[in-house]
């Protein structure tokens, strides 16, 4: 077998597995909604890689105990005990759009996110976005949001879950909400969670950066994953 053969079968194979993976995930579902496909669109909330300066070890979701304690896994989790397999998921921290909404390219920069043609999106930003201080200010973000929710709604049929921000701020949740309403989107309201402080990483263990303090400990992150759990559910018709 010559090499250019070799390569044509190998090639074949991994179309036809890649193939097959999709179609396993396709069959997939959650009461009335596909869910073989999971994307998380977060922050630091949602994965955040070692950090030496600020003290933080892990590469998931800040400040967990642990990868599995986080909100991503957990819904995952609790997902795939509901269709009886684990989804594919997808995780991307956007804290670059956050901070630069008005100028990020959403096209381009989630070029990867958009092709997994996700099933369920789950957005959880805000806590990153500068409160807006003018009627300018709140435009900009709200069309900013806007269009980050088109562009995830254009790739796929995706059923898409917008969570409040853990540190409430009720002109960027308001905006969020009224965006996500627009768009078809379901948005989640957590903000008795994030001003229970006894949510806060700070309540269960001492942290040398405030920063990472103030982020959701398991206690708040199991909070946030049965918040997004139960909306997913509710839309999915699932009662039980």
């Amino acid at each position: 077998m010559n090499c250019r053969w070799m390569l044509f079968v190998v090639a074949i194979t991994l179309t036809t597995t890649a193939k097959a993976v999709d179609s396993d995930a396709a069959s997939l579902t959650l009461g009335k909604l596909p869910a073989g496909k999971v994307l998380f669109l977060g922050n630091s909330i949602t994965l955040h890689g070692p950090s030496e300066k600020i003290g933080w070890k892990g590469n998931w979701g800040m400040a967990a105990s642990s990868k599995e304690q986080d909100y991503v896994h957990l819904v995952t989790a609790r997902i795939a005990k509901s269709i009886g397999d684990r989804p594919k998921i997808k995780v991307r921290n956007i804290a670059a759009f956050e901070r630069e909404y008005e100028t990020f390219d959403v096209a381009t920069g989630l070029k990867d996110e958009f092709g997994f043609r996700a099933d369920i999106v789950i957005v959880a930003i805000g806590e990153n976005v500068t409160a807006p201080a003018t009627e300018e200010a709140k435009v900009a973000f709200a069309e900013a949001f806007s269009g980050l929710l088109d562009s995830v709604r254009q790739h796929g049929k995706p059923e898409i879950f917008v969570r409040s921000s853990f540190w409430p701020n009720s002109v960027k949740d308001d905006i969020m909400r009224h965006a996500s309403e627009a768009a078809g989107a379901t948005f989640i309201d957590i903000t008795e969670l994030g001003n229970d402080q006894a949510n806060r990483a700070s309540a269960e263990r001492d942290f040398e950066h405030a920063g990472v303090a103030a982020h959701p400990g398991d206690k708040g992150m199991q909070a946030i994953a049965s918040a997004i759990v139960a909306a997913i559910r509710a839309n999915a018709g699932v009662t039980e």
